[in-house]
């Protein structure tokens, strides 16, 4: 479990169904170039995630708004990469990442993701995190740049669309990184993001 003072991520369980049910049938009108389940595939989803934990290759959680104890979405650590000829992570994605409309700019996603990147960077210890999105989706583009991630380029059909009516299609990915590098400076970034939230939230 990772905790701030917006949102705790708890691994994924069966218990949080209907909290992901009912965080998923808010406006949807943000979910453009994103599949999210609907109430009655929630059991599915859960289905599918497990698989690809057991699998290895994915960690899901889901977000709780720490005020309201709420279930406002879900994320994941996704792809994990080991160092050549080593037995020690290199790198991972950030993904499977949605918000119910009423947690989308609460500060919820920026809070998650410092949490993500810094147990990635810290307890991890991975050279690289890597988070990518539909070049076409303009508002996911510039939520993974206000985190501070650098954009690399589009690498063209380049993986599954999870675009509502796309299904069996690929799309072209947004690519975007932070090194451990550059980190340090990031994780600033982010302090700072959220610090100036909190204030405002109090005053």
């Amino acid at each position: 479990m990772l905790e701030g003072e917006l949102v705790r991520l708890e691994p994924l369980e069966r218990g949080h169904a209907a909290g992901l049910a009912a965080a998923a049938e808010e406006e949807r009108g943000s979910y453009g170039f994103t599949w999210v389940p609907r109430a009655g595939e929630i059991e599915g989803y859960i289905d599918a995630q497990f698989a690809r934990a057991e699998a290895g290759i994915l960690a899901p959680y889901v977000q709780v708004e720490r005020s309201s104890g709420r279930v406002a979405g879900a994320t994941a650590f996704w792809e994990p990469r080991l160092w050549p000829g080593r037995d020690a992570l290199c790198a991972v994605e950030v993904g499977f990442t949605w918000l119910a409309a009423s947690a989308q700019g609460t500060g919820l996603n920026t809070e998650a993701k410092y949490l993500l990147f810094r147990h990635a960077f810290e307890e991890f210890g991975v050279a690289r995190v890597d988070l990518k999105t539909d070049a076409r989706n303009a508002r996911s583009r510039a939520a993974i740049e206000s985190v501070g991630a650098t954009f690399e380029g589009v690498l063209r059909n380049w993986s599954r669309s999870w675009a509502p009516g796309e299904d069996g299609r690929l799309r072209d990915s947004a690519i975007f990184s932070i090194t451990d590098t550059e980190w340090p400076h990031v994780r600033t970034l982010l302090e700072k993001k959220l610090g100036s939230r909190s204030k405002r939230s109090t005053s």
